[in-house]
């Protein structure tokens, strides 16, 4: 199998699809892996650290599409790379289809195979290619709230931590999962005063299992939210279902009764947002603000530190492109249950039930269209 990696074309797309580690193990599996000039450069990773373990440097990301059975990227295509698109092709990156239907419409149109990191599924329920960038997202939404809730970014002025005299800010976290639990570990450091918000009992009386009484929990309604939201500093948006749109569980009418100056931030931007004042920016225009609230909806947030994150995502995905370089995209999902639901579309036809939901389209099992 030929592996190709594009340079990412996102803004601010700082992260890689592979590094080379990676590319060794292909080689000695016995495939070849094109990388394009430079696309390595934004982790800190060289083109001389590809060619030294045996990848093919390509001048063009053309070139790559092209020649590759396999596509492995970090973040959804974007419109520059449709053209690149054709029949039989392997894609495998995040895909975050929900909100995307122009981008659905294309695949479809050049039935491209596309494989979404976020909706491969072990057998216990965890997401095992969403879970690192979820730690990285959830860890920097605290800093980023933190850092805009600086007057001089048009935040309230709060420092989280308070002093001794001057109370910590509030942070309302709005889901308990990966996210919810890494930014309350960043919150709780910084000295401020956390709440988790959810609608799972189990996994609030967990939650005050692992922080020993340090957050408050409350079960997740739309009183709940909209209250707490009345004395929030900072909230994160920090809600998943995999596959399909984030519910909004923040509404413009609560958003109007928040202070002046409070940060949101919204990590569940890549599934449409949790909040129904959120719209995708980049990290080139970061925030906007609605009702004086200051709204952080970055798309690729992990692309802010792509050494770690480059190298974390790697270390998650590598198993599962493996297999695909081995035995092709239907025998490594007659192998792995949770490959084949990270499928989303296959030969022109839609493959998971959360994407075609999302958008009114119909949809059929991979094994329909095999």
């Amino acid at each position: 199998m030929i592996i190709g990696v594009p340079r990412e074309i996102k803004d601010h797309e700082t992260r890689v699809g592979l590094v080379p580690s990676g590319v060794i193990a292909l080689r000695e599996a016995g495939h070849q892996v094109l990388v394009e000039t430079r696309a390595g450069e934004g982790s800190s990773i060289t083109d001389r650290e590809y060619t030294d373990t045996g990848a093919i440097i390509l001048a063009s990301a053309a070139e790559v599409w092209h020649k590759a059975g396999v596509v492995v990227k970090v973040k959804e295509p974007q419109p520059a790379e449709y053209g690149y698109f054709r029949p039989g092709l392997i894609l495998f990156t995040y895909l975050h289809l929900a909100p995307l239907p122009e981008l659905t419409d294309k695949l479809l149109a050049a039935k491209v195979n596309g494989v979404a990191y976020e909706t491969i599924v072990e057998k216990d329920g965890s997401l095992p290619l969403l879970t690192p960038m979820s730690e990285v997202a959830g860890r920097m939404s605290v800093q980023v709230g933190a850092e805009y809730l600086q007057k001089t970014h048009g935040g309230r002025g709060i420092l989280l931590g308070g002093v001794p005299g001057v109370a910590p800010g509030n942070v309302i976290i709005l889901g308990g999962g990966i996210v919810g639990i890494n930014a309350a570990k960043v919150a709780i450091g910084m000295g401020a005063h956390v709440t988790i918000i959810d609608r799972n009992l189990d996994r609030l009386r967990e939650l005050d299992d692992i922080f020993n009484g340090q957050v408050v929990t409350l079960a997740s309604n739309a009183w709940t939210i909209g209250e707490n939201l009345k004395t929030a500093d900072l909230v994160v948006g920090a809600v998943l279902i995999p596959g399909t749109s984030a519910p909004k569980l923040v509404r413009r009418e609560m958003v109007a009764g928040m202070k002046r100056g409070a940060v949101m931030v919204d990590v569940a931007i890549d599934q449409g947002g949790c909040f129904e004042t959120s719209h995708a920016t980049t990290h080139t225009e970061p925030t906007y603000v609605v009702d004086g609230v200051v709204h952080y909806c970055v798309s690729n947030m992990p692309a802010a530190v792509p050494h770690t994150s480059t190298f974390a995502l790697t270390n998650a995905t590598f198993p599962y492109l493996l297999e695909l370089a081995d035995h092709g995209l239907e025998g490594a999902c007659a192998r792995h249950a949770g490959l084949r639901q990270g499928v989303n579309t296959y030969d022109g036809y839609v493959t998971h039930r959360g994407v075609a939901e999302s958008q009114g389209r119909e949809w059929r099992a991979l094994a329909a269209v095999e």
